[in-house]
């Protein structure tokens, strides 16, 4: 905690402190079940008026000072000044940060269909902004919009996304080690610091009782996650129709009229509850 705190290096504690392992990355960085998805939606609904919404999606990069000179390339982009650890993840509207994404990558996830303005779909989705490719699971702010209904859904997909900008702030603004150039010659230990700052946060948000979904054993073990694909031609499959532009758009255009029909006075209700 103190070198998460005050960016004090860890030989100066190796003498003195020792943690051990534990189920603390299990328990505050799990993969979601069907009731955390559940009461994701309803919540961002409620709060934002986006039904179907998971969270919002974005990168934060953390200055490496002393990346080794051969992987500079590797990890600088030209935007930053010079090589960083970026990470990607996910937050919800209590500040719950993870990795909540529905990936295709081991084939699990749990079952979470949506209606949308009449339309039934598969999955859920996150809000991102022009760094994300046009697939299904990502919802972006229209970038040049003319008629009002466009505007209107443009004002509320940006509002809902500053959910993860505020959730990197306050990451950064509980450890100072975020904020100052990371002095590991690790890629890994960089990681590792990462991960034990977001699960302390994680720890901190469900403590002050912000936590929507709470990651219970028993939930776990009663429902598992199922198989989305038993081979590769499901898998590529599922790839494809996440893919598809055509549902990227039809949700698109649901969720834009949908805004448009919540009554003018919806944030300002919300915002007074």
């Amino acid at each position: 905690m103190r070198q998460l705190e005050y960016g004090t290096t860890p030989d100066a504690m190796d003498e003195y402190i020792k943690i051990g392992e534990n189920g603390y990355f299990i328990q505050y960085l799990p993969k979601p079940i069907a009731e955390d998805i559940a009461r994701l939606y309803s919540f961002h609904a409620d709060k934002h008026g986006l039904p179907g919404m998971l969270g919002s999606i974005d990168c934060m990069h953390w200055e490496w000072k002393n990346c080794h000179v051969a992987w500079q390339g590797q990890y600088t982009r030209g935007d930053q000044k010079g090589p960083s650890v970026m990470l990607e993840a996910v937050a919800s509207q209590d500040l719950w940060i993870g990795m909540h994404s529905l990936t295709i990558k081991n084939g699990t996830a749990p079952p979470s269909p949506v209606d949308v303005n009449g339309h039934h779909y598969e999955r859920g989705y996150y809000l991102g902004d022009g760094i994300y490719p046009d697939w299904v699971m990502l919802v972006k702010a229209p970038h040049n919009p003319t008629d009002e209904m466009r505007k209107k859904f443009k004002r509320f997909q940006e509002s809902a996304r500053k959910d993860i900008e505020r959730a990197f702030g306050v990451l950064q603004g509980r450890f100072a080690m975020l904020k100052t150039p990371a002095r590991s010659l690790d890629f890994d230990k960089n990681r590792r610091h990462m991960y034990c700052c977001i699960v302390l946060h994680n720890m901190i948000q469900e403590d002050h009782g912000f936590s929507i979904g709470r990651k219970e054993e028993k939930m776990i073990r009663r429902n598992p996650p199922r198989r989305l694909y038993r081979n590769l031609r499901d898998r590529d499959a599922i790839v494809k129709e996440i893919r598809y532009r055509q549902i990227q758009n039809q949700l698109e255009a649901d969720l834009t009229e949908h805004v448009w029909n919540l009554s003018p006075y919806f944030r300002t209700a919300n915002n007074n509850e």
